[in-house]
């Protein structure tokens, strides 16, 4: 009888063969569902951490340039190439003199250029920044001591409710109909004059 038996279970059904297959592609399905979510989760990460960077780097030349704080201000927001191009003082070459309004000018232009993704290019566009960003700077009239805000928004990869915190890139249309894609971060410091 064990031999009989032992006849009847030679080799593998086609039935286990497809049951197998189907495990192994819902593993893989689920598999790549999470890369797809890891990625987006990453990049959202690097939006953040590149837009607290760049708040902070902006801080930094304020306070180093004290005494022209009022430049610092732009009349329009920034991003999107919207100061042009450079300065006609270089105050990075070696040698230039710049007065302080001028570093200022320069600074602004510079860190757009940082928003942008100046520093990483493909196909002549700057591409090492954010998503289609905006910034938004703000802060006392007349250039004196106080409290100084950047406001940063880019785009996201995914739909979600608007963000109320700023209006930061809501009238730009880049970021939906709604502003659905829009992200924002805010940060205030408060700055000293001289």
């Amino acid at each position: 009888m064990i031999n009989t038996f032992a006849k009847k279970q030679r080799g593998v059904s086609l039935v286990e063969i497809l049951v197998t297959l189907v495990l192994i592609s819902i593993a893989v399905l689920g598999s790549a569902a999470m890369q797809v979510f890891s990625k987006r989760t990453n990049n959202q990460a690097v939006q953040r951490t590149t837009a607290a960077y760049l708040a902070n780097d902006f801080f930094e030349r304020m306070r180093s340039n004290r005494s022209a704080l009022a430049t610092y201000i732009p009349a329009d927001d920034l991003g999107g190439q919207s100061m042009g191009s450079a300065p006609e003082i270089d105050c990075a070459a070696d040698g230039a003199t710049c007065s302080t309004g001028d570093l200022a000018l320069f600074d602004l232009w510079e860190w757009e250029q940082q928003l942008d993704g100046a520093a990483e290019q493909s196909d002549a566009r700057g591409v090492g920044g954010m998503l289609e960003p905006t910034a938004c700077i703000s802060g006392p009239a007349g250039g004196i001591g106080g409290n100084y805000e950047v406001a940063i928004a880019w785009r996201g990869l995914e739909e979600h409710v608007n963000p109320t915190i700023h209006t930061c890139g809501e009238a730009s249309g880049k970021y939906g109909a709604d502003n659905e894609y829009r992200h924002v971060m805010v940060i205030n410091v408060f700055v000293d004059d001289v």
